[in-house]
């Protein structure tokens, strides 16, 4: 086996960094981005307060009684704002629903963009004070975050740098908050339960800030699951299906998993907040032509990001 190239990168080095520090965080990005299929990112701007602040808000939110919750679900949402409760995602191709339960948190158009009027409003979540203020910070910096590695990205693919901005400006992107919930009687659920079903993302590309407990795996080139390790300081990040659509497979979708924890542990919780970065829905994903040749023949239809996130939501059970 070889070992997967799973660089940490200081994001600093690529914003305030010399041409030649950006182009060496560029060329590592889209490396590990062939190779593992994902990176951790640190210097990423967010203080431990703050991410702890996050984390103890995700906390509380849960932690409310089911009936309170469900007062912030809506179907017709399809999971894209506000509560989703348990039983009602399933990975791609699974027979069984995650064993899980979410919160999601879309954009806020505040700069008189159009695109506002396709968009849902937030869930205020009302029990909770801090809740949709630090949430929304949180949302705010991750995409700036993402903004920056899709320009160090467009730089690998050899884009324009800004390639990306104009398909990220007030994008469609989530953030969302996962409580994976005790498994208190194992021997009743099915045989193919798990926190999260082998899967790869919808988005362009997924920031996540380290869980609060082990769990996540992912697939590597090699074909053999390989867990990370992330401390909640630090940022993972990895492809989605969009970026692999536009990229003819250049940059391959990572294939991830949330496992369930050994025995001793099943009666406790994992908490994540992942971010998924997503563009516009007109934008069109059809494959770059420079990713195309003999070798490497077209792979995918050509679609809109919108076209193909409906897709997807149909897949994963949350659109009917």
């Amino acid at each position: 086996m070889s070992t997967p190239y799973i660089p940490c990168l200081d994001l600093g080095s690529y914003i305030n960094g010399t041409d030649e520090e950006r182009k060496k965080f560029s060329d590592e990005l889209g490396r590990a981005f062939n190779d593992s299929g994902f990176v951790t990112i640190t210097n990423h701007g967010l203080s431990q307060e703050l991410i702890d602040k996050l984390y103890d808000n995700i906390k509380a939110a849960f932690a409310l009684p089911l009936e309170v919750k469900k007062k912030y679900e809506k179907p017709e949402l399809a999971g894209q704002r506000g509560y989703t409760s348990a039983g009602k995602e399933t990975a791609k191709g699974a027979k069984t629903p995650d064993l899980k339960e979410f919160w999601q948190i879309g954009q806020e158009v505040t700069d008189g963009d159009p695109v506002k009027n396709d968009y849902p409003d937030n869930e205020v979540l009302e029990e909770i004070a801090e809740f949709n203020a630090v949430t929304g910070e949180i949302y705010r910096k991750l995409e700036q975050n993402g903004t920056q590695l899709l320009r160090a990205i467009a730089t690998y693919l050899e884009l324009p740098v800004n390639y990306f901005d104009k398909h990220v400006h007030n994008g469609n992107s989530i953030l969302r908050g996962i409580h994976y919930f005790p498994i208190e009687n194992p021997e009743l659920i099915p045989d193919d339960a798990v926190r999260a079903g082998a899967h790869e993302d919808i988005n362009l590309i997924t920031l996540l800030i380290g869980a609060s407990a082990d769990g996540l795996e992912v697939l590597t080139r090699s074909n053999e699951w390989l867990p990370i390790k992330a401390h909640h300081t630090d940022i993972v990040v990895n492809v989605g299906d969009m970026l692999q659509r536009l990229t003819n497979n250049k940059l391959k979708s990572t294939t991830h998993r949330v496992v369930n924890p050994p025995r001793e542990l099943m009666k406790t919780s994992r908490f994540s907040v992942p971010f998924f970065l997503h563009p516009r829905s007109d934008m069109d994903l059809t494959s770059l032509p420079s990713t195309i040749d003999a070798d490497h023949p077209k792979a995918y239809s050509d679609m809109t990001a919108g076209e193909y996130l409906d897709e997807r939501l149909r897949e994963i059970g949350l659109k009917k």
